[in-house]
């Protein structure tokens, strides 16, 4: 299908053929339509080409792919081919209504002309496969009659017509592309360069296949956090699937951003952690590797495109780059804990005397509570489970309860819930209290 993943594999492929000097760009076509405006998006790249343009029509040009292969300078037929059937319809296959569809027609009959102008039949070709109303005669014999769409295959659009003869539309027929290339410039005489397809294009390729599924599951997953309590990990990876429906056709620029794509993922899974699954740690250190990973990655001179191959004195210079930046963040960190102001904005970030009184008789009274404490018997708490209280906070899964007048930090197994829930607690940790919603 001719969508926007397509726009972008064909842009780089031109993009390619430029620089590399290529003479010829042979577009390898294959596809049953798809969006117009990718369609003119990609005959204005095609255009840019300064050699020969070419289209092998290995199996199927219909509909936005006959206008493509309309717009290069020659088209070769596999056998058993076929292109045609032009006539715009709905994305759902539906058709157009008249008015509108009267202005499309005209519209698309102009850009024909304008790109098959001085091509042999080729004006008259694409309004045969665009116009149903439109018939088509050379001389006494009939090409299109009115009434419906033109599709040639192979033999008939190679079929000679006219004084001279000239065929209606192939150049030829050949049974491969190699075949195809000795025809243009001999055997043995150019070397044929294959785009290959990268793993964001073929990504950007699936998701678009798939994009009523991830709509429906991503609205559903929405619902289901509409019906709790809070925002939770329903609301998010409904957004997410969302998400990927309305950017998942630029996957396909992906590729040579995969360090940046780990990077991000990384810091999602630091964030998920600690925002809805704390104490879990397996999302914080995946997340963390993922983050020095991708750095280490950066650093590295890989070409993008070409095979891996570690080695030593590929990764020495990146990892000890690394390591030192951890090394010295770890250093910068624990100076400012030790040396950083008080009060103003540092005053936020470090622990401040919370009894009134000047340094020295602070200091007096934590002795003095210190040898207290030495001397007391530590204070023995009766276990708390399956006591009942209140959320005191909004529990994402983790927050503060009250049970009889008194706080304490708890945590939700599953889910959340807002304050002035009913809550018991079900098991105790050396941190916080384990709770669940009361029924």
């Amino acid at each position: 299908m001719i969508s926007q993943p397509e726009l972008f594999i064909l842009r780089r492929g031109v993009r390619e053929a430029i620089e590399s000097g290529a003479e010829t760009l042979i577009l390898d076509m294959d596809t049953p339509g798809g969006r117009l405006d990718v369609t003119f998006e990609i005959l204005q790249m095609i255009e840019r080409f300064p050699g020969k343009t070419v289209t092998y029509v290995n199996r199927e040009a219909i509909s936005a792919g006959a206008l493509i292969a309309m717009g290069t300078d020659e088209i070769y037929f596999r056998s058993g081919g076929v292109m045609g059937a032009a006539a715009p319809v709905m994305a759902g296959g539906a058709e157009i209504g008249d008015t509108m569809k009267a202005k499309l027609i005209s519209y698309l009959l102009a850009r024909a002309r304008a790109i098959t102008e001085g091509e042999g039949f080729r004006s008259e070709l694409i309004q045969a496969m665009i116009d149903v109303d439109y018939e088509f005669k050379i001389g006494d014999e009939m090409i299109s009659p009115e009434g419906s769409l033109l599709t040639l295959t192979a033999s008939e659009a190679a079929r000679e017509y006219g004084d001279p003869p000239v065929p209606l539309l192939a150049d030829g027929i050949e049974d491969s592309l190699e075949s195809l290339v000795e025809r243009l410039h001999g055997k043995d005489a150019v070397v044929l360069d294959r785009l290959s397809v990268t793993w964001s294009e073929r990504l950007a390729q699936y998701l678009v296949r798939i994009t009523p599924l991830l709509l429906g599951a991503g609205m559903v997953l929405l619902f289901i956090e509409f019906k709790t309590p809070g925002f939770g990990v329903f609301g998010f990876s409904g957004a997410l699937l969302l998400g990927v429906v309305f950017f998942g056709h630029h996957a396909a620029g992906l590729s040579g951003y995969e360090p940046v794509i780990i990077f991000v993922l990384g810091v999602v899974l630091v964030m998920l952690e600690v925002l809805f699954f704390p104490g879990l740690v397996v999302g914080i250190a995946a997340g963390l590797l993922m983050i020095l990973g991708s750095l280490l990655w950066a650093m590295a001179d890989f070409l993008p495109e070409e095979q891996i191959e570690f080695s030593g004195d590929l990764l020495v210079r990146p990892l000890f780059n690394l390591v030192a930046g951890v090394f010295l963040a770890v250093l910068i960190f624990l100076g400012i804990v030790r040396f950083l102001p008080r009060g103003g904005l540092w005053g936020k970030l470090v622990l401040e005397s919370a009894v009134a009184g000047e340094p020295g008789a602070l200091r007096a009274l934590n002795q003095v509570h210190m040898r207290e404490q030495e001397t007391a018997a530590p204070p023995v708490r009766e276990s708390l489970v399956g006591s009942r209280g209140v959320a005191a906070t909004a529990l994402f899964p983790s927050g503060q309860v009250e049970i009889d007048g008194k706080r304490y930090e708890a945590r939700l197994e599953v889910g959340t819930v807002d304050r002035g829930t009913p809550v018991r607690v079900v098991r105790e940790t050396e941190f916080a209290l384990i709770v669940e919603v009361e029924e």
